[in-house]
């Protein structure tokens, strides 16, 4: 067990955080719903789950090219001495290689959906208002490619987030260095 933290850790920034707790949030819940609506029958109901799922998706990759741009504008907080000294290399290594992905199907995910919904010649219109424009033409043979590839990175975005929220709690509850403070709000 690692002794408790001995600087205070530098904390990411209001934006940041609100960010990093809206886009959890909503990613849990499309997450959620795109496991739940694909066992439905075709049905009303199914279709009108898959419309909201696509401009979900689309609201998550417009939220996170602001956070992007948030953390490129806003550094976030370096790692204390005493936390990264007490983590072994490949935890370290775990810990930007695990951000790095997050990042990356954070766009992945939903870039690879809009592009199925395209090849399979189904709009996507945001908030039932905004349509968006084809993101690839139509060709079933990309859109039977596209559909497992988006469902498994997906897959591999909960599997990410999952391994995050473990790797937080750990900090937080074994390791007891005051990590995960970093990014709640209202703990000054």
């Amino acid at each position: 067990m690692t002794p408790a933290i001995t600087q205070r850790a530098a904390r990411y920034g209001q934006t940041a955080m609100a960010l990093h707790w809206v886009l959890a949030a909503a990613i849990v819940a499309l997450l959620a719903m795109g496991w739940y609506m694909t066992g439905l029958p075709f049905s009303p109901q199914r279709l009108k789950l898959y419309n909201w799922h696509k401009w979900a998706g689309m609201t998550i990759l417009a939220l996170s090219v602001l956070r992007l741009l948030v953390r490129v504008v806003q550094r976030p907080p370096v790692l204390p001495e005493s936390i990264r000294s007490a983590m072994p290399p490949w935890q370290q290594l775990a810990h930007h290689g695990t951000h790095l992905l997050l990042y990356a199907l954070f766009f992945v995910v939903p870039l690879i959906g809009w592009a199925y919904s395209s090849a399979a010649g189904f709009p996507i219109v945001v908030f039932g208002v905004i349509p968006l424009p084809d993101f690839v033409p139509v060709s079933p043979a990309l859109a039977d490619m596209l559909k497992p590839m988006h469902g498994l990175a997906a897959y591999g975005l909960a599997i990410l987030a999952a391994l995050h929220v473990l790797a937080a709690l750990k900090h937080q509850f074994v390791d007891r260095d005051g990590l995960l403070t970093r990014m709640l709000p209202g703990r000054d």
